[in-house]
């Protein structure tokens, strides 16, 4: 015995799909509707057939007409089923003349002369199908009803073998028609979002573009905002720290007659207002070093070089400096690199090459040390990755077992 939840889906699913269901009068209304919408077209399809002489005017009718079909055709399918096919965005209204060139030109424009000149009149077919099954199967179905409304005499006449087939063959008509609609209304619901809507591929590219467009606005007003917050920091605290320690000195030295606990107390203060303003300077160089915005990748990478604490070979070759977002992009790989080869390479030595060839950048930074580098095993290669990714570059790592190593990025000058 089937479990009670399976019958009682069972049952909600034959009461949703009965003859005289919300379904079966949904795709029914569907279907019917599409008969309207289908005359223009069929009549100029016979135009074209019967009389070829007037095929050419009404095929241009047929073009005129093909804006409000279009709209007709998208206002059946959003009213009856609710489907939204999306509306094409235009440069021009289309009753201007450049927008009569602008529809002419358009791929989407064929596409939809060809829904309405193809699938347009084979579903006001199936409509017209749909009606007919509907009142042949009322016919059929009824047919024993019918026979009451004869004279007392002839009622037994309905009660023949061709009363009960017609009976028969109604009800199953009647069975029969609401799938026929279902079926027609799928079949033209997928035809009129592929023909009528936008080029699926197309809107694909264009918000492909959309978001490359607007991430790259998102990494320069980053990249604009970490500049921001590095100036007010050297302008701001930096300055001031500076300031404090400057006059911690300049009491210490002024003021011999403090008792030693005040000495002391004066002199703890400054050391630490020092290396506060080592903290800050580390956090500003992390941000975005002044010395990238005034004097390119070149000099910053030079000072990156003279800070490691093994001896860096750099190489810098730019015939033209790149944007912004990719010199900082650039900065912080061969810093994050660096780090990395000198937390885990355990190597003598390091070379950093960076050179430009037409719109690619490509920095290139090797070592002599022990190999070995995985991205998973947590030693920073993989904020590489993401951080390079970000501007659309690549990142080639070559570490085998007792080295060397190699990072090999390109990235994209066009941002």
């Amino acid at each position: 015995m089937a479990p009670p939840g399976a019958l009682r889906r069972t049952y909600t699913w034959i009461a949703g799909h009965t003859p005289w269901s919300a379904w079966a009068r949904r795709n029914t209304v569907f279907t019917v509707a599409a008969v309207p919408p289908a005359l223009p077209a069929t009549a100029a399809l016979t135009a074209f057939f019967v009389t070829p002489g007037r095929a050419p005017t009404a095929l241009l009718v047929l073009l005129a007409l093909q804006p409000l079909l279009t709209r007709l055709q998208r206002s059946r399918l959003w009213s009856v089923l609710a489907v939204e096919v999306p509306e094409l965005r235009r440069a021009a209204p289309w009753w201007s003349p450049r927008g009569w060139l602008e529809r002419l030109r358009a791929e989407s424009t064929w596409r939809q002369y060809g829904y309405h000149l193809l699938v347009s009149p084979l579903a006001g077919l199936g409509g017209a199908l749909v009606v007919l099954g509907w009142a042949g199967g009322l016919a059929g179905a009824s047919v024993f009803a019918w026979s009451w409304m004869r004279p007392v005499d002839e009622r037994g006449a309905g009660w023949t073998d061709d009363g009960v087939l017609l009976t028969v063959a109604g009800a199953l008509l009647l069975l029969l028609t609401p799938w026929l609609a279902a079926g027609l209304a799928r079949l033209d619901t997928a035809l009129a979002r592929t023909l009528l809507g936008p080029n699926r591929a197309r809107e694909l590219e264009r918000r492909v573009e959309d978001l490359a467009e607007s991430r790259a606005g998102v990494l320069d007003a980053a990249d604009l905002e970490r500049r921001r917050i590095e100036r007010d920091l050297h302008d701001g605290a930096q300055q001031r720290l500076v300031s404090l320690a400057m006059n911690l000195g300049i009491a210490r030295a002024t003021l011999p007659d403090l008792p030693p606990e005040a000495k002391a107390v004066i002199d703890e203060a400054r050391r630490e207002a020092k290396e506060a303003i080592e903290e800050l300077n580390s956090l500003v160089r992390g941000l975005h070093p002044a010395v990238l915005e005034d004097r390119g990748l070149d000099a910053a990478l030079s000072g990156i070089a003279a800070r490691a604490p093994l001896p860096v070979e750099l190489t810098v070759d730019l015939a033209e400096r790149p944007g912004p977002t990719v010199e900082a992009v650039a900065y912080f790989v061969v810093s994050e690199a660096l780090a990395n080869v000198a937390k885990h390479a355990r190597a003598r030595r390091c070379q950093v090459v960076a050179r430009r060839h037409g719109d690619l950048l490509r920095v290139t930074v090797t070592d002599d040390g022990v190999g070995g580098a995985d991205p998973a095993g947590g030693t920073g290669l993989v904020g590489l990755r993401k951080r390079v990714g970000s501007v659309d570059g690549t990142i080639v790592i070559n570490s085998p077992l007792g080295g060397p190593t190699a990072v090999i990025v390109e990235l994209p000058c066009a941002l």
